[in-house]
């Protein structure tokens, strides 16, 4: 209980830093803006062309008597813009951080820089096209994890009772733990922390990624909040992502870590001694 209610305290720091800093969280607002914009455009295509791609599809219940051909391909149109919905939850992180790279990481280093106690930010030292297609890789990895969990939780959601209370919600933990996987992945990146120790790194600390992820994927439900949410989502994952690697922040920095994220639970990265991988 400790690591997720210092992981939502990550979540409302990282909101609280960007009402403070009011010209980053304007910069950072543009790629979620974008993002929807593209979404919504894609959502109401579907809505538009759902039943004729459905009447498509199924050719085989055109001699189907009434009501059940209506009933049918109804069925379908809904359950299609239902996994339309999803995908757009599951995915907009990860197509707005690769539309955004270059705004996040401006974004993330400033956060660095404000409660690290040299008042310095890590640095990949790579040009930006390298990081772009870093970064578009591991996106891609993460939605092809991301879609196969999604095919498995909607063919789990026919099962009866356990389809509409336990699916439910392993569907938002999973999706909380890759939303942060996407969000803290702009900090860890920079500082040569390869997809591989960014997964082990959060599954090592579970509670705590879902206390940041599951609450912002609820949020996310709603795309104009997410549009919101997203600058102070990416300045919440850096300092998550601090605590993670066990990193030290200058005292009287803004938003520093209060009581809950400072007595999170120990993990290996703060042990004496002990390799953080991917370092």
């Amino acid at each position: 209980m400790r690591d997720l209610r210092a992981g939502f305290q990550y979540l409302l720091q990282g909101q609280r830093w960007v009402a403070r800093h009011g010209k980053q969280y304007g910069f950072g607002l543009l790629p979620g803006l974008i993002t929807l914009v593209l979404y919504l455009a894609a959502l109401v295509a579907l809505g538009v062309w759902g039943t004729d791609f459905v009447s498509w599809a199924t050719p085989f219940a055109d001699d189907w008597s009434s009501p059940w051909l209506g009933l049918f391909r109804g069925f379908l149109l809904v359950v299609l813009f239902a996994l339309g919905l999803l995908l757009a939850v599951l995915t907009f992180t990860a197509v707005t951080l690769l539309i955004g790279q270059p705004f996040y990481e401006t974004l993330s280093e400033t956060v660095d820089r404000d409660v690290s106690p040299d008042g310095t930010a890590p640095k990949s030292g790579l040009p930006l096209w390298r990081e772009l297609w870093i970064s578009a890789r591991d996106s891609l990895r993460i939605l092809l994890r991301a879609a196969l969990w999604g095919v498995l939780l909607f063919a789990c959601g026919f099962i009866p009772f356990l389809g509409q209370t336990v699916v439910p919600v392993v569907g938002f933990l999973v999706t909380g733990f890759f939303l942060t996987e996407e969000l803290t992945a702009v900090a860890l990146q920079r500082r040569g922390v390869d997809l591989r120790a960014r997964l082990a790194l959060l599954r090592s600390r579970k509670s705590l990624v879902w206390g940041f992820g599951t609450p912002l994927g609820l949020a996310f439900l709603v795309p104009v909040v997410a549009v919101f949410l997203m600058p102070g989502a990416v300045a919440g994952a850096t300092l998550m992502a601090r605590d993670l690697l066990g990193e030290e922040t200058r005292d009287g920095a803004d938003d520093q870590y209060d009581d809950e994220a400072a007595t999170a639970l120990p993990h290996p990265a703060r042990q004496p001694g002990s390799n953080v991988p991917g370092r």
